[in-house]
């Protein structure tokens, strides 16, 4: 890889999760994903619920699941700012898998199409997107 890094932030409403330099940001875009290298042109773009990678030059990567959000790319600089963010590393598999199936015994008893269906299967969402990454990252 080139010499040049991009500077990171991952920031959510409770905390700045990273910041620090990176060779390469690979992010989930809405229409697919988003390969950002240092000198990437401008770019205000949406995020999905995803996993969100951050290359580092010795090989090694950071794994972070993230629940949506939007990506800033100025020059040499990506800003990540998602509504939540877990790196793969620090998640606990046996309780995201109880939260799912939680969930999932819940939604029985909810009645269709109500706030509440929605609010529940878009958590359930979230919870399988960090499971699927805690579990192939482990």
């Amino acid at each position: 890889m080139s010499a040049r890094k991009l500077y990171c932030e991952v920031i959510t409403p409770e905390k700045i999760l990273y910041k620090g330099d990176v060779d390469m940001v690979i992010a989930p875009g809405t229409v697919g994903e988003l390969g950002i290298l240092p000198l990437h042109m401008p770019l205000v773009t949406t995020l999905k619920i995803g996993e969100l990678r951050l290359k580092h030059d010795n090989g090694k990567q950071d794994y972070i699941a993230i629940d949506s959000g939007y990506l800033e790319v100025m020059e040499d600089k990506v800003t990540v700012l998602a509504d939540a963010a877990e790196y793969a590393s620090k998640m606990d598999i046996a309780k995201l898998n109880q939260i799912k199936s939680d969930i999932k015994a819940g939604l029985a008893s909810i009645p269709k199409n109500s706030e509440e269906l929605f609010e529940a299967t878009a958590e359930l969402e979230r919870i399988t997107n960090r499971l699927t990454i805690a579990e192939r990252r482990k």
